[in-house]
């Protein structure tokens, strides 16, 4: 049983910190083995916020886990903490289950947290049981559409059934059903979490660390005829600092070089082929990290931050951002999905991806091998070689 004022149980839900099981929609850019280094330092940063709320409030605090053994979290997360394997069944059916749990050992508020939102500490925490004294639910919102917290005084099953976990829905949709069943709903303040390479920047602001190092970044660009594409490329690099643009043109005959030269671009001329022009851009450029970028793609926000956060990780030899096509069409948004799987599990990225090395490494290899098509591919193969030893 749960005693005095032990009776506010505290929930962490986690996973063990495996490369390819964890964090995966950041395994894009910062590769599997540095998604799950993220992971492990976002969940030590939530449980030394819990920590201090349970030696502060007095309550009682759970580290709910999947992946490995309760001996493996012990070793990790050290062995003060109380350690429950998560039940079976989708998120919603897990989370049910440990506040049913908690509740029938005594607990007279439980509230759920995971550990994607590094600005969540002890005072809100501490907030959120103080609501349960007045309401039935108290949920902490995410810019993303779900929901960082969740506080109960008593269980209720239908809070988790039928929501579209990992969607955009998953607040509205918990809210309907609250509002359905007459529950009084209590919101904390909206927060920020990091699921995407777009939200590592909000990390980096939270994170005990010291600021990383700002390396320049030289963003390279092969065109040929790319004048309804290459000013809306360049555009992209938005405002961020510490970057060099260089367009390497293999000959265009309309007005690519003309838009370049006019938005203040660097432009130098190569002979035709993207792994030569590449190349060439490279042996031009000034800075420690290199990043490809095709004409008729377009860098996503943070990418810098993403850039060098990912190539400081020990292990990491080059990286490349998600693919996502500018369409709805079913059939394309298929083959989103599969060069994201091909990325993500083969560490095969293409070069639409815009793939990123530091310069030193891509002298080291050679380089693009001059070929007419998948030079990316064979570019990538050389630092898995390079990375092996063999």
């Amino acid at each position: 049983m749960v005693q005095g004022a032990t009776r506010n149980r505290l929930i962490v839900f986690t996973r063990y910190p495996e490369p390819g099981e964890s964090k995966t929609r950041l395994i894009p850019a910062l590769g599997p083995q540095g998604a799950a280094d993220l992971h492990q330092k976002m969940t030590e940063h939530t449980l030394s916020w819990a920590r201090r709320w349970k030696g502060h409030c007095a309550g009682s605090l759970e580290v709910h886990f999947t992946g490995k053994s309760e001996e493996s979290f012990q070793e990790w997360l050290g062995p003060d903490l109380s350690f429950r394997p998560q039940s079976e069944g989708d998120l919603g059916a897990r989370m049910h289950q440990a506040f049913r749990q908690a509740f029938r050992e005594g607990a007279e508020k439980v509230v759920i947290v995971g550990t994607d939102c590094p600005g969540l500490n002890e005072n809100l925490t501490q907030e959120a049981f103080a609501r349960l004294e007045q309401g039935d639910v108290v949920l902490g919102p995410a810019k993303d559409g779900g929901y960082y917290l969740i506080g109960l005084p008593r269980p209720v099953e239908e809070l988790f059934r039928r929501i579209p976990w990992g969607t955009g829905e998953v607040l509205a949709k918990t809210l309907e059903t609250a509002q359905r069943l007459g529950l009084r709903v209590s919101l904390l303040e909206t927060l920020d979490d990091v699921d995407r390479p777009e939200d590592l920047p909000i990390w980096e602001k939270f994170s005990s660390a010291p600021s990383l190092p700002s390396p320049l970044i030289s963003i390279i660009i092969p065109t040929l005829n790319e004048e309804d594409n290459i000013a809306a490329c360049l555009g992209s690099r938005g405002t961020s600092p510490n970057t060099e643009m260089i367009v390497v043109d293999g000959g265009s005959r309309d007005r690519t070089v003309e838009i370049a030269r006019s938005c203040g671009i660097k432009v130098i001329q190569s002979g035709p082929g993207r792994a030569r022009q590449m190349n060439a851009g490279a042996e031009s450029a000034t800075g420690e990290l290199l990043l490809f970028l095709h004409a008729d793609t377009r860098l996503p926000r943070g990418f810098a931050h993403s850039v060098r956060q990912t190539l400081s990780l020990p292990g990491t030899v080059a990286g490349a951002f998600e693919f996502r096509l500018d369409t709805t069409s079913p059939g394309l948004r298929l083959v989103e999905r599969v060069t994201n799987w091909r990325s993500r599990f083969l560490q095969l990225p293409y070069g639409d991806q815009a793939i990123f090395v530091r310069s030193s490494l891509f002298r080291e290899v050679g380089g693009f091998p001059d070929l007419p098509i998948m030079e990316d591919f064979a570019f990538i193969r050389s630092l898995k070689k390079k990375k092996s030893g063999r």
